[in-house]
């Protein structure tokens, strides 16, 4: 076998001086071809094995309605405190970006085969920010202050029947008194650090507005005007946060008076990332390149009829009437941009389970208004000389003529009054009188319905738990503080609300609720009109900041450890 032998640099120099010009040209055609085809390979291969990973670094800017007063998961109400207890804050679980439920403190539950006993196990190396240990005492700590009549918390209603048991220091009992199929969603309440909050009443502790929990972020400084009111927090990573330290390193919170001076902020770069602003804002904020991300919220508006102050809404042929008559779809496209869907029902379209495919082949909108003033006629409403359909009813030999008139109650926000007006020029082009009253929020809270005191109620449910319509239907809570705004009663929905609550099973809970909401659909106490979205809006070098589901607008931040700015390619094998 003949040895190989590289050829000499003389060698190599002769065969070269040898070649014509045709050969060279050909030669250096092919050289290059060569090195281009190997950078292609190499570049190929490089970004087949190569992958963008965050980096931990920046700062973001985050804009928030209000002023923080209770930043604990006990108190909390305000948009402002909601916000800041979901980036300090962490329960025995946590909603992930897909709105599932996952382990936060907790390590693992265990749920009795009959559904009332669940038994939490807590991870390991779980600390507060203040480098104390998360233990179960402080869990029951914080459940039983939630329960406190005294303290009235918002979170009350969902561990109401539920008794606490530490079994030791990692593993807590809870007891329920009949199966709650929301019960693990209470099980996201931020857990608050016992020895900082015992001594003093929850209401009046400084720790309300310089909180410490084991959540991704904790408080590094804090501005105030000289009023004592707070202007911004500076928020940094919690290294020891258990499900791992967050990307961005600074969150600077500042806050503003409404939805107008957000707006602004963002617009002039004050801030990076806003929420709570009208849909025309997210729009323009759309055309300038923003990062505009929506979801639907678990959130039913319509109008709800108060039989007891107005027996107009007796009649079924009216509610019928009315019902038809608003182009939901309108309400979406020009108050909302498209911000929202419509509804027929007191179920929220987030429960995707309880959704009912669309009517094909459905009547035009002329149709539908035409077949309405029939049916208005054949009950005997006709139109006045002024245009306005009033009733006359001859009982007793005596004629009382009844006008098909009543006035809207609303709040003065500006998308529900631009609802109000095209709800009142729908009813108006079929001759229905419509008086429009607005109200500041606390005054509509106050004076208009906690007392019930209006025809009709333009308002908002706001559901939780996705599978509990209790507090809004259910003949219990007519009277404040219920929210059964449509002073509602039926028995049979009561027992299918009662039944509901404490059925764990799926689809046997979906039975009852599409039952319930066949009932509701029935009986006609409200129109419902459409659920909105939720609007936030971020400059585009935010990354990872979306919510596939979202029950309340805070939970955009549950997922704020996994947010980032700052990013570098790396060799796939060395992200493993």
């Amino acid at each position: 076998m003949r040895n190989f032998k590289l050829p000499s640099k003389k060698e190599i120099n002769f065969a070269f001086a040898s070649f014509s010009k045709t050969e060279w040209r050909v030669f250096m055609g092919l050289l290059t071809l060569l090195v281009l085809s190997t950078i292609l390979i190499l570049e190929s291969i490089n970004k087949y094995f190569m992958v963008t990973v965050p980096l931990r670094g920046s700062s973001l800017s985050i804009g928030i309605a209000g002023v923080p007063r209770f930043i604990n998961p006990i108190l909390a109400n305000s948009e402002a405190d909601l916000d800041l207890v979901s980036l300090i804050y962490s329960g025995l679980m946590r909603k992930s970006p897909k709105g599932i439920l996952i382990p936060d403190l907790a390590s693992k539950y265990e749920m009795s085969d009959n559904g009332l006993v669940y038994t939490f196990t807590l991870k390991d190396n779980l600390y507060f920010q203040n480098d104390k240990e998360v233990t179960a005492d402080d869990v029951l700590f914080t459940i039983n202050k939630v329960k406190d009549g005294i303290l009235a918390s918002p979170r009350k209603v969902d561990w109401e029947g539920v008794s606490i048991e530490k079994i030791d220091e990692k593993n807590i009992k809870f007891i329920l008194k009949q199966p709650y199929a929301s019960f693990l969603e209470s099980t996201t309440l931020g857990i608050m650090p016992a020895h900082l909050w015992e001594n003093s009443p929850i209401e009046l502790n400084e720790r309300n507005t310089n909180p410490v929990g084991s959540g991704p972020y904790m408080i590094s400084e804090a501005s105030k005007q000289s009023s004592g009111i707070i202007d911004s927090y500076k928020l940094v990573p919690f290294k020891k946060f258990i499900l791992g330290e967050p990307y961005i390193q600074t969150i600077d919170l500042r806050f503003y008076q409404n939805e107008e001076d957000l707006a602004k902020a963002l617009g002039n770069g004050e801030v990076d990332e806003v929420s709570s602003i009208t849909p025309l804002d997210a729009e323009n904020f759309k055309e300038r390149n923003y990062q505009v991300e929506s979801a639907v919220l678990p959130r039913v508006f319509g109008l709800f009829f108060n039989q007891n102050v107005n027996r107009l809404f007796t009649d079924k042929v009216v509610i019928s009437a009315i019902n038809r008559a608003i182009d939901k779809e309108k309400i979406v496209r020009d108050v909302l941009f498209g911000y929202g869907v419509t509804i027929d029902s007191p179920i929220p379209p987030t429960m995707e389970e309880y959704k009912k495919e669309a009517i094909k082949n459905s009547p035009s909108r002329q149709e539908i208004l035409q077949r309405v003033e029939n049916d208005l006629s054949k009950a005997g409403w006709k139109k006045n000389a002024e245009g306005f359909l009033e009733k006359t009813i001859t009982q007793n030999k005596k004629k009382t003529v009844t006008p098909l008139q009543f006035s809207i109650s609303t709040g003065n926000v500006s998308d529900l009054e631009k609802t109000a007006e095209l709800i009142k020029e729908d009813l108006a082009a079929l001759g229905m009188k419509v008086e429009i009253k607005t109200f500041e929020k606390g005054n509509l809270n106050q004076s208009v319905i906690r007392p019930r005191k209006y025809d009709v109620l333009l308002f908002g449910q706001i559901i939780n738990h996705e599978p509990d319509l209790f507090a809004f239907w259910h003949s219990s809570q007519r009277k404040d503080p219920g929210l059964n705004v449509a002073m509602y009663t039926n028995g049979k929905v009561d027992k299918l609300l009662e039944d509901a609550s404490i059925t764990v099973n799926t689809p046997e809970r979906i039975k009852k609720y599409n039952e319930l909401k066949i009932e509701i659909e029935k009986d006609m106490p409200a129109v419902f009109l459409f659920s909105p979205h939720f609007i936030y809006v971020a400059a585009k070098k935010v990354k990872n900041f979306k919510m596939e589901s979202i029950i309340s607008p805070s939970d955009r931040y549950l997922n704020g450890y996994l947010w980032y700015i700052e990013t570098e390619n790396v060799w796939k094998i060395f992200t493993k």
